[in-house]
């Protein structure tokens, strides 16, 4: 088990105060994971594991917790076994009917912390705005980083390059779960695909009781084919059309949010970097994680270009930026983000393999007169930076400080 420090020094400021912690992600992510690095950390400061409650509602033998009531009269009686405060740690929380009622009752009723995972974003939406309003911070966890992904490959083949670390990462993904298969291809393969499966079925047709699988099915495999390109819900509706099929430009919205709330894919809106302000125009959007493409879908090799935009994009939200797609006039920068005030310039490409490449690649940033950062990253090996924009190779990148 690795720290995932980056997620920890976020998390730490908040250990101990009254404010409920929020762990979201795609399912799979390491959530419950960074519950145990919580109590780890918890140990560490002096407290005993005595105070700790945990509860994982995808256990079936927890089945009988699974409503609000049921759930407060069972924490309430083991806290009072609890000598201080107790730490309270809900795995999977949204399978709790009502949950929201019961943890703020926990929270108002008991001298404790509280820990919460959930695998839907609709877990910070609806009742919980009313109930826990103010109350709660959120923390969302993303598939293993390439510098995660290469601390456990590192293990487990301690002789790879990291030429050859990188090309296990454009196949496999970031899943924390494959290094436990030693990413053998074939039951990897098979493990993305059930994991694809049950987020399909669990966090987006169950959850939001969508009927027409196979529609929801032929939209989320649009969107991957898609992954990096610009379109809009009436895009779809008229490539549906060109199939034979009708659907409504609000169906198609339901199922793209249904997509974007179980954390299988980011929406990317695209800002006007001239006029500063958000365009109501095509979006894009990005998987959240590229070795489930690879999976399900296949073709991350023949679709490079996307799955080198893909990689970043997590990157940058990984390190707590707003991201969006820039547009300069006719040109578009594949990311304009922000952190803190602060905006970074970042053109992703496969190879400046020719004059017209490092032209168009490094060309976009004409006319853009901040002196914000600007990066174009790519595989190339040699440092090709210019006129003040700076050349990173994508390895170099994905582990750097910037």
């Amino acid at each position: 088990m690795i720290t995932r420090e980056l997620y920890m020094q976020k998390i730490r400021p908040f250990i101990g105060n009254d404010l409920i912690k929020v762990i979201t992600g795609i399912r799979r992510s390491g959530k419950s994971v960074m519950l145990e690095l919580i109590k780890n950390e918890l140990l560490a400061r002096g407290i005993a594991a005595e105070n700790f409650i945990t509860i994982n509602f995808e256990n079936l033998s927890n089945a009988r917790l699974c409503t609000a009531e049921a759930l407060h009269e069972e924490i309430t009686a083991r806290a009072r076994q609890i000598k201080g405060k107790a730490y309270l740690f809900f795995d999977e929380i949204q399978e709790v009917a009502s949950w929201e009622k019961c943890i703020n009752s926990l929270r108002v009723a008991l001298d404790c912390d509280i820990y919460l995972t959930g695998s839907n974003a609709k877990l910070l939406s609806g009742e919980l705005a009313t109930y826990l309003a103010g109350r709660y911070v959120e923390f969302i966890i993303y598939p293993f980083s390439f510098a995660e992904f290469c601390e456990l490959h590192q293990e487990v083949f301690p002789d790879y390059s990291l030429a050859q670390r990188f090309a296990e990462y454009l196949t496999f993904g970031g899943m924390p779960y494959l290094s436990v298969l030693r990413y053998e291809q074939a039951p990897c393969r098979q493990y993305l695909q059930d994991l694809y499966n049950s987020v399909e079925l669990k966090d987006i047709v169950k959850r939001n009781n969508i009927r027409d699988v196979d529609l929801l099915e032929r939209i989320i495999a649009y969107l991957t084919v898609n992954t990096g390109n610009s379109f809009s819900a009436n895009s779809i509706t008229k490539y549906f059309k060109s199939e034979g099929r009708k659907v409504a430009a609000e169906t198609i919205l339901n199922y793209l949010k249904a997509a974007t709330d179980a954390f299988l894919f980011y929406q990317v809106k695209c800002e006007d970097l001239q006029g500063k302000k958000l365009l109501a125009v095509n979006e894009k959007y990005y998987m959240a994680d590229h070795g489930i493409r690879e999976a399900v879908f296949g073709g991350n090799l023949p679709n490079i270009n996307l799955i080198l935009e893909n990689i970043v994009y997590l990157e940058l939200l990984r390190r707590g930026y707003t991201v969006y797609v820039g547009r300069n006039g006719a040109q578009e920068i594949d990311f304009a983000a922000v952190k803190q005030g602060k905006k970074i310039y970042i053109q992703v490409t496969y190879l400046l393999a020719s004059p017209e490449t490092v032209e168009r690649e490094f060309g976009a940033y004409d006319g853009i007169e901040d002196n914000f950062p600007k990066y174009v990253v790519s595989m190339d090996e040699f440092d090709l930076s210019r006129n003040g924009i700076i050349h990173y190779n994508i390895k170099d990148f994905l582990l750097g400080q910037w």
